[in-house]
């Protein structure tokens, strides 16, 4: 009994790892339908989100069973319960992946932001993609200084963002209120993603000590 409950567990970690890795895919195409305006790919991204949120829910399903019947103490209950909790937030980081090939989707063929923070939203675009790649690894490894590169890859991932608001209300920016509120939420989206990662590395932190600190930044 010992031996298929382990295996439960190790199940438990392979669904992270491989829902992990759609989350990867959604975020490159993501970011490259909003980057190019490439509309086929953007409702690629669009259609691919529903096997995210099917992958989730069934890890949550085979995660409450083990609950049920196991009755799992100490780190053998923090894997369960932290799965339950990672597994929702790779589910909103596919969601923010999805919002963010929508908006490729509705100004197309236009390009969702204009030309002078382009490389802005290009900087922050290749920064998630690199987050939730140190994700799948550190969802493989349990590597804790793979959780402290992604808490310092997401300060910059912050900095970008504020950029982009002190550039909208700069007395600089002449665009309409159309590119402003584009603009505002696809920096949003793509901060807010990148929050989700940090969110996952601390659950694995608390995984591998036992202590759990959400106030630590």
């Amino acid at each position: 009994m010992r031996e298929l409950f382990q295996q439960e567990l190790h199940e438990v970690q392979d669904r992270l790892v491989a829902i992990a890795g759609l989350v990867v895919t959604s975020i490159t195409d993501a970011v490259e339908a909003f980057n190019k305006s490439d509309v086929t790919l953007a409702e690629s991204v669009i259609a691919r989100d529903s096997i995210i949120d099917e992958a989730v829910n069934e890890l949550d399903e085979h995660a409450i069973a083990i609950l049920a019947r196991q009755s799992p103490v100490a780190r053998d209950l923090r894997i369960v319960v932290s799965a339950l909790r990672i597994s929702s937030s790779l589910e909103r980081m596919g969601d923010m992946s999805e919002h963010l090939a929508q908006l490729a989707r509705y100004r197309f063929p236009d390009k969702v932001v204009p030309k002078s923070i382009r490389p802005t939203f290009q900087e922050m675009g290749s920064l998630d993609v690199q987050l939730a790649t140190m994700l799948v690894e550190l969802l493989k490894t349990q590597d804790t200084a793979l959780a402290e590169k992604i808490r310092d890859e997401d300060d910059k991932v912050d900095k970008l963002h504020l950029s982009v608001f002190e550039t909208v209300l700069s007395e600089g920016w002449v665009q309409g209120a159309e590119t402003t509120v584009d603009a505002t939420l696809a920096s949003r989206y793509l901060e807010r993603f990148a929050d989700h990662a940090v969110s996952i590395a601390k659950k694995m932190m608390y995984l591998s000590s036992g202590e759990w600190n959400p106030s630590e930044s």
